[in-house]
């Protein structure tokens, strides 16, 4: 929807550990396939409790060692995000449900969706877990359902697009 861009954006509460981390994740993997010319990506938060910090440095330390460079402010969502972003992708069913709440008022034409309903693993209604409160193995759990997730987002959108 921007400039002609495919707009993806990622959302979870405070945008500084899943959201971040899936809008990395999926960066990497449209620069690895050539195409971030074709794109817009970004991530935010449905809440304000973090707006303007850095990702969580365990999610930054875990993905550089996986070769991917997590670098965003956090932010808020935003009613604009809808008309900015063709796919907009929440990490759990609670933040699905504010970002539907929030696209509802306005007259977007975003496809608004849990992130891992393009893992080809998951079952219907699986979520991206918050690894905030957990250890070093969430984060890692994390960054691998991410990761496949992204994988097939990025199939589906190919396929959508013609790319």
């Amino acid at each position: 929807m921007d400039n002609g861009k495919i707009g993806v954006l990622f959302v979870c509460l405070g945008n500084i550990c899943r959201s971040p981390l899936a809008e990395a994740v999926f960066r990497t993997l449209v620069e690895g396939e050539g195409l971030s010319d074709r794109f817009t990506i970004d991530s935010a938060g449905t809440s304000n409790y973090h707006t303007g910090d850095s990702p969580d440095p365990r999610t930054v330390r875990l993905a550089a060692a996986r070769g991917v460079r997590v670098q965003h402010a956090a932010r808020q969502i935003a009613e604009a995000d809808f008309t900015r972003f063709d796919y907009v992708l929440a990490m759990d069913v609670e933040n699905l449900r504010r970002t539907v709440r929030l696209a509802e008022r306005v007259d977007g034409a975003s496809v608004v969706r849990l992130l891992r309903s393009y893992d080809p693993e998951a079952e219907e209604g699986a979520e991206v877990p918050d690894p905030y409160f957990g250890g070093p193995r969430g984060f890692e759990d994390v960054h691998d359902l991410v990761e496949r997730a992204c994988r097939g987002l990025l199939t589906r959108i190919r396929a959508e697009h013609h790319l």
